[in-house]
């Protein structure tokens, strides 16, 4: 009897493992600025800043329909640092020791260009590059976009 419950609690964990392990597989990891910058620079992985606003409809359906699939949660956890960032909240923003406000930060990312919302900027540390990709993707054409920055980090 003692066996048989050391067997049905074994295979109860290994599953709880499994299944714990897949539920953080399947949701994307995203960071604040600050934090999410820091290591994205101190690993030398591709930076992912999403810039979205709360009253954007575009940036909802990114999130609900881009964000939240499958193969793009992947590829993102595995190969990038992403970070949410909200350009209209009363945050101070750190580059090294320099401090901006997200309007400053977002001016700085945007390279002063309107670009709307969402736009996802791609931080290259390896090349020191940044992309500026405006505007909702689908999650087909998200995962093309992706594979680029990639190509273009040398990774792969």
């Amino acid at each position: 009897m003692k066996k048989l419950l050391y067997i049905g609690l074994s295979l109860f964990l290994v599953f709880t493992t499994q299944s714990f392990e897949m539920a953080q597989e399947a949701t994307l990891k995203w960071e604040e600025w600050n934090a999410g910058y820091k290591r994205g620079i101190a690993e030398n992985k591709i930076i992912l800043v999403d810039a979205y606003t709360e009253w954007c409809g575009w940036c909802k359906k990114m999130d609900k329909d881009t964000y939240a699939d499958p193969a793009i949660i992947k590829k993102i956890n595995k190969d990038f640092v992403a970070i949410k960032f909200n350009p209209e909240l009363d945050k101070t923003y750190f580059i090294d020791s320099t401090s901006y406000t997200g309007r400053e930060l977002h001016a700085m990312l945007s390279k002063e260009y309107r670009t709307g919302y969402p736009t996802t900027y791609f931080i290259l540390p390896q090349n020191n590059k940044l992309f500026i990709n405006p505007g909702y993707e689908a999650p087909a054409q998200f995962a093309e976009t992706l594979d680029k920055m990639l190509g273009e980090a040398g990774i792969k």
